[in-house]
């Protein structure tokens, strides 16, 4: 994998650790324009995680192309974090115990509406494997005046 921005792979580690904001994500559109998609995501080692329906555009996207390209980011300053290229991979396993992890990590009350209609179909859920090919950080802290 290569890495490029101030960032050395721990810290970008760390960052993805602890940055539970949903992960945006482009893929090549049938049409040849861009598609973008926002998920929940969770790092697994250098791998980024995400569930989402069977249904869904996106997995039928990704399986007519696995390349992509990602983002995460919050949105308040100080304005920092990782974007980079991916190939990405599809499951059908492991889908339902990953979203139970997605709804913990985003703060969703399991007993809430949201969760309660997720878990429905949990054991339908696509699990996407992004292996990132490229990271690249950023950091405006300093130029912020928060670092």
């Amino acid at each position: 994998m290569q890495l490029s921005g101030p960032w050395d792979r721990a810290q970008v580690a760390r960052f993805l650790d602890r940055t539970a904001v949903p992960m945006r994500i482009a893929v090549n559109g049938s049409q040849g324009f861009p598609v973008l998609a926002s998920l929940w995501f969770l790092p697994d080692g250098d791998d980024l995680l995400c569930a989402t329906s069977p249904r869904a555009r996106l997995v039928a996207l990704l399986r007519e192309d696995p390349r992509c390209g990602f983002e995460v980011s919050p949105d308040q300053p100080p304005y920092r974090g990782v974007r980079g290229r991916a190939t990405a991979s599809l499951s059908q396993d492991g889908g339902g115990p990953l979203l139970e992890r997605l709804l913990k990590r985003y703060g969703i009350p399991r007993d809430g509406g949201l969760a309660r209609w997720l878990l429905t179909r949990a054991d339908e859920e696509v699990v996407i494997t992004l292996s990132p090919r490229r990271l690249l950080s950023w950091d405006y802290s300093r130029r912020m005046g928060a670092g």
